[in-house]
């Protein structure tokens, strides 16, 4: 037994040199992550959308590129771990670690979805809210609340959906929230509303040109 533990301390050794080095490196590719998302001004536009008032009721600071960042970190060194985890000959563990990895694909793209979401929500917002406030037209932030719910509403429903939670139900919930939109937008039209969609297709049309 004395034998066997004298053979593998190497290995031990040279994994404790590989997790230490792991540490160093998923800092520094959290640090970077930070950095470019922060370049992206992901907290500016959610604080914009309302969330920092959100995240102060628990008195916490909205930092969503640290939160992504050390995601990203966990993953890195999870990789680590299972390298160290096989060199030990440590398969039972490993194989619950290689099940985290495979699942972290899913989180990445919840991220991006959620990135992605970040971005429409407040474009459009931002381009119904200020055309509309150009010709003093009291519904603008109502209208620019709606649309940015929606987007919101859509994107939570796919990142659920993508990270495999209840996803019959959230299907389910999908398709039926872009139904209710379809039902909306055609009894807006159906009940005169076709001038001031009309006239908001054509703003955010000049807008974008």
């Amino acid at each position: 037994m004395l034998q066997s533990f004298i053979d593998v301390l190497p290995n031990i050794f040279l994994g404790i040199v590989i997790i230490l080095l792991g540490l160093y490196i998923s800092k520094k590719i959290r640090d970077l992550v930070i950095h470019f998302l922060n370049r992206l001004r992901l907290n500016q536009m959610l604080g914009s959308l309302g969330w920092q008032e959100f995240f102060n009721r628990f008195n916490t600071k909205l930092d969503i590129p640290r939160f992504f960042g050390t995601i990203t970190q966990i993953y890195f060194l999870l990789w680590v771990v299972l390298v160290v985890l096989d060199m030990l000959s440590l398969s039972i563990v490993g194989d619950i670690i290689s099940n985290i990895i495979n699942y972290y694909p899913n989180i990445f793209i919840s991220i991006v979805i959620f990135i992605v979401a970040v971005f429409i929500a407040d474009f459009s917002k931002k381009i119904i809210v200020s055309d509309f406030k150009e010709e003093k037209l009291t519904y603008s932030n109502f209208l620019g609340n709606i649309i940015a719910s929606s987007v919101w509403v859509i994107a939570i429903l796919s990142i659920l959906y993508q990270l495999q939670i209840a996803q019959t139900l959230i299907l389910i919930a999908f398709i039926g929230f872009i139904a209710l939109i379809v039902l909306t937008v055609g009894i807006a039209f159906g009940l005169g509303g076709k001038e001031i969609a009309r006239k908001t297709l054509e703003d955010i049309e000049k807008k974008i040109k």
